[in-house]
């Protein structure tokens, strides 16, 4: 049987609500990484509770802060994960014995389950939500996006079958701090290299409707009840604010 490593990479900044749950999940990894940016409160506490190696660097942005946790790593293949997420215990053993195998594949697809107020969305665009985050170190590196930074990697890839745990929305607040958060990112990259972004009723007003119109109907969200009329009701909200940040700014830069 092949024996190859595997070292679990987090980056962090106040994270003492998830983060015992995340760790404890993939305590048996031969390495757990913790890129942290300046957290104060019980987060370093609870990493090296877990024996991680604890670094402590100044923001750099979503994928700058994750390139950096891969290059720390030593295993043989690296599991990237969210301070809020969690790796199922059938996922565990199914991970473990994946690499057991020496797979030829340079990575994996590994589905994720979201829940929001406690629910999982198992409709509406949410599930299965597959994410490219177990794969060959030295194989990938997150493209430097301000949001949604995907992993770009090189060779063939697989698909697992269990899942991941998205815990990242327990109340309302925490999701509207998160959606607000990222539509001021997304604004951001649509007014990148000085662009000019126009007033648009289009993005701004019917955009929105037809997203809720299509993820909450067409797709499905009404199934998954009262959760999932308000994630889809504020997820195309985030939608609308994403545009007018974006003119809003963009107006900013050009007066």
């Amino acid at each position: 049987m092949v024996c190859l490593s595997l070292s679990v990479v987090i980056i962090t900044k106040n994270e003492e609500a998830n983060l015992a749950r995340t760790l404890r999940s993939v305590a048996w990894a031969d390495e757990i990484v913790v890129v942290d940016s300046g957290s104060t409160d019980r987060t370093r506490e609870i990493a090296e509770s877990f024996h991680a190696k604890f670094f402590v660097e100044e923001w750099k942005g979503f994928a700058a802060q994750k390139n950096s946790g891969l290059q720390k790593a030593s295993g043989d293949w690296v599991l990237s994960l969210d301070a809020d997420e969690a790796v199922d215990p059938v996922l565990a053993e199914e991970i473990r014995t994946t690499l057991a195998s020496n797979p030829p594949a340079s990575g994996f697809w590994i589905p994720r389950k979201n829940f929001f107020l406690g629910r999982w969305m198992r409709h509406g665009g949410f599930y299965p939500d597959p994410k490219l985050r177990l794969f060959r170190r030295g194989a990938g590196k997150f493209e430097h996006r301000l949001v949604h930074e995907d992993l770009q990697l090189s060779g063939p890839t697989g698909k697992l079958k269990n899942h991941l745990l998205h815990h990242a929305y327990p109340t309302l607040e925490s999701y509207l701090e998160h959606m607000n958060r990222y539509s001021s990112l997304g604004a951001e990259m649509a007014v990148a290299g000085n662009r000019r972004v126009g007033f648009s009723f289009l993005d701004i007003v019917v955009r929105p409707r037809l997203t809720f119109f299509y993820n909450y109907v067409l797709r499905g969200g009404f199934l998954d009840g009262r959760e999932g009329l308000l994630l889809h009701l504020y997820h195309a909200e985030y939608v609308s604010w994403k545009y007018a940040k974006a003119w809003e700014r963009s107006i900013g830069r050009h007066r």
